[in-house]
């Protein structure tokens, strides 16, 4: 479980396996090794993988992590390779502060900026703030909503406006200097997961009409 929160930006240098079957990654971070275990769960880029192995460097951490044959179709993780920069969050332990919004790591489908707009320049007193249009397939349209939650590529937004299948929203200095949203462009493909409630909602009112 995790909140959306962006703890680091690693980095992948490493990648290797079969095309569409396994994928191996080693990722660097900031983190303290000491306290990463075998088998923890870390959300990357928003698909939470499991860490195979882990091991010192100097300023941090290197980890391993496999992605299998479902995540690699359904998410960017397929497209990664050494120079991959990435968003990392840690899992919720119980009494951390629940900064963002529930998020399980279970990545719905595949976003599309359609444009990026700056809003102020990066010369300001608090640095540059960009306004996104995104693209949701078709299907999980219905479950985002203007003023809700909704992850994309790791990190907990606030949904701003909604258009069929296009929504924006506004991503602040300090997420555009702390995350990858800093280098995102039109035509880039984004980790989707809806909000769980919504997800919930709508499985609630498919069985009641159902009968």
């Amino acid at each position: 479980m995790f909140t959306g929160i962006v703890t680091d930006m690693g980095e992948v240098v490493a990648a290797e396996g079969q095309q569409g079957t396994l994928k191996r990654l080693r990722i660097q971070a900031t983190y303290d090794p000491a306290t990463i275990a075998l088998g923890a769960s870390i959300a990357c880029g928003g698909p939470c993988l499991t860490v195979v192995d882990v091991g010192a460097r100097e300023g941090g951490c290197w980890f391993d992590v496999d992605a299998a044959a479902e995540t690699l179709a359904l998410t960017t993780v397929g497209e990664w390779a050494p120079g991959t920069r990435i968003n990392l969050e840690r899992s919720l332990k119980i009494g951390d502060e629940l900064g963002g919004h529930i998020v399980t790591g279970h990545v719905d489908g595949l976003a599309t900026i359609v444009s990026r707009e700056e809003i102020t320049a990066g010369d300001g007193p608090w640095g540059a703030t960009a306004r996104f249009t995104i693209r949701a397939p078709h299907a999980l349209a219905p479950f985002i909503a203007a003023k809700g939650s909704v992850c994309l590529d790791g990190t907990s937004l606030t949904v701003n406006t909604v258009e069929g299948d296009l929504f924006s929203v506004l991503i602040i200095p300090h997420t555009l200097d702390v995350t990858t949203w800093g280098t995102r462009k039109a035509g880039d493909r984004l980790n989707l997961e809806v909000d769980l409630m919504a997800r919930y909602a709508a499985r609630l009112a498919d069985a009641r009409a159902a009968g």
